[in-house]
């Protein structure tokens, strides 16, 4: 799993210096899957459960799940979600991270997506062997609740293996000592969508693409994790 997790967190990192204003989702969708073919790996996302694409691209308002598009370019001042999901060798690695297109960006965006990287790494330090899920996601709202900004309730994190969904499910809201048991041996994601407004979403005609029910701006950031056996916790999904 870690070399899996590694690779999908080498292709965020490749992508970066192409996400700016004038380049097409597509292409980001183009370079990714290249990349992850290149390394002998799979794209994950592409045909799962009819996914059309081998990332998703999820622009300003748009909460997950965004499909490339040719038509679709880049803006000055836009914020964007690339998620990758890579399988290697059989086993998954799932990251995502909101970057920041160019250089005209509202306060509101800045604060918004320094948010929800920090939402993350506060649901990664609620994560311990002996623990509940509901910490996780109680560190979270309540990160985000001081920022005043909402938590997405019908996306969440899961667990992740040779499957790309398992159990357990990882809500990023929750209550402190509620939820199932954290063991070690578990391996899943934290992925919180932080809302600028209101936390509900709306899931548009193509069947995939979930936006904000007031379109405001949405972002996100993912790493997947494992309690390994002596009971520290791992990001799987660093770079190497």
């Amino acid at each position: 799993m870690k070399a899996s997790c590694r690779l999908a967190a080498e292709c965020l990192v490749m992508i970066e210096p192409y996400i700016k204003p004038g380049v097409t989702t597509l292409e980001l969708n183009d370079l990714c899957h290249e990349f992850i073919s290149r390394h002998g790996a799979i794209a994950a996302p592409l045909n799962y459960k009819g996914f059309p694409k081998s990332i998703c691209t999820s622009i300003n308002e748009v909460v997950c799940h965004g499909i490339p598009d040719a038509r679709q370019k880049l803006k000055d001042g836009d914020i964007i979600n690339v998620d990758v999901t890579t399988i290697l060798d059989g086993y998954h690695g799932d990251t995502s991270k909101t970057f920041l297109v160019g250089q005209g960006h509202k306060p509101v965006a800045l604060k918004l997506v320094k948010c929800a990287e920090e939402a993350m790494h506060c649901g990664i330090s609620a994560v311990q062997a002996g623990g509940r899920i509901g910490d996780i996601g109680a560190a979270i709202l309540e990160h985000c609740d001081r920022e005043g900004f909402s938590v997405v309730r019908e996306f969440v994190g899961h667990g992740i293996g040779k499957g790309f969904h398992e159990d357990p499910q990882v809500p990023h809201y929750g209550l402190r000592g509620k939820g199932e048991r954290l063991a070690p041996g578990m391996t899943f994601t934290i992925e919180p969508m932080v809302n600028e407004g209101h936390w509900k979403t709306k899931i548009l005609s193509d069947g995939w693409t979930a936006v904000t029910i007031d379109r405001k701006l949405s972002a996100q950031f993912e790493h997947t994790i494992a309690i390994r056996g002596d009971g520290t916790v791992e990001i799987l999904t660093l770079p190497g």
